[in-house]
């Protein structure tokens, strides 16, 4: 009888869950940012585009003199191609607000949504955060001496602890997901993959050389966060930003990819 009430529970407990997931996590957080960027916008008005710092595959970095009795900033614009983006985005910014501020993480100070952006064309949402001196990349190139290099270390692992320990898997480190103050200290940012970890899909995400090999399984935890810092740490230990020979023999992308599934 037991068996008979219970058969099929699981598995509806299961679509249940998929729903919260797919649906309507990324529906609440994209309201949230939505009214939050409307709440900003009319406290401190549209923040003025300065000149570029950086770019990515969605995104421009941009400076920002001063915004909300916060200067310097850096903006991010993004637009989202489509619907996934723009749930990401969301999520990302859900995320970095309702984390309590961390010296390891980088503050966001306030979103803004241009409705007017690029002439009119399109629709960005204007993330506006704290502005820091370089990422870990330009820091690496521009030469790092043994000691701040292992403090660096020591930040990065600081983050990625508090992160962890609020139940996120960032999913992305790497470099340039590492910011420098002017005294080389360090902080991540770009939590644009970060997932609770009980949410997460089985996505794959993130960048070839930072991924564990586990996460092409599509089963894997917080781990993988560990697995990317010990490539960073690669990096910072070699005190140079050239790929370990394994991966400089690679002739392509899907042959890092191949390789790293293959362990």
């Amino acid at each position: 009888q037991l068996e008979d009430g219970h058969s099929g529970r699981l598995e509806r407990t299961e679509d249940l869950w998929l729903k919260v997931r797919k649906d309507h996590a990324p529906r609440l957080a994209r309201l949230s940012l939505e009214s939050r960027s409307l709440q900003d916008v009319l406290l401190h008005g549209k923040p003025k585009l300065g000149r570029e710092l950086g770019r990515g595959q969605y995104g421009v970095v941009y400076l920002c003199d001063s915004w909300g009795g916060h200067f310097p900033c850096a903006l991010k614009s993004v637009v989202p191609p489509d619907e996934k983006h723009w749930n990401d985005l969301a999520l990302e910014f859900h995320y970095m607000r309702s984390l309590q501020s961390h010296e390891r993480l980088v503050h966001l100070h306030g979103s803004v949504i241009d409705y007017g952006y690029g002439g009119g064309s399109s629709i960005a949402v204007l993330l506006i955060m704290e502005r820091l001196h370089r990422d870990l990349y330009t820091g690496l190139k521009a030469g790092l001496e043994l000691e701040p290099r292992l403090q660096i270390a020591l930040d990065v692992v600081e983050g990625i602890r508090y992160l962890h320990s609020q139940g996120l898997v960032h999913r992305d480190i790497k470099l340039k997901n590492v910011l420098l103050d002017k005294k080389n200290r360090a902080k991540i940012t770009d939590l644009g993959f970060c997932k609770p970890e009980a949410m997460m899909s089985g996505s794959i995400v993130g960048t070839p050389i930072h991924m564990a090999p586990e996460l092409f399984t599509g089963k894997y935890d917080n781990s993988v966060d560990v697995y990317a810092f010990g490539i960073l740490f690669w990096y910072l230990c070699s005190g140079q930003v050239k790929l370990p020979e394994a991966f400089e023999r690679c002739a392509s992308k899907d042959h890092l990819w191949n390789n790293v599934r293959r362990g």
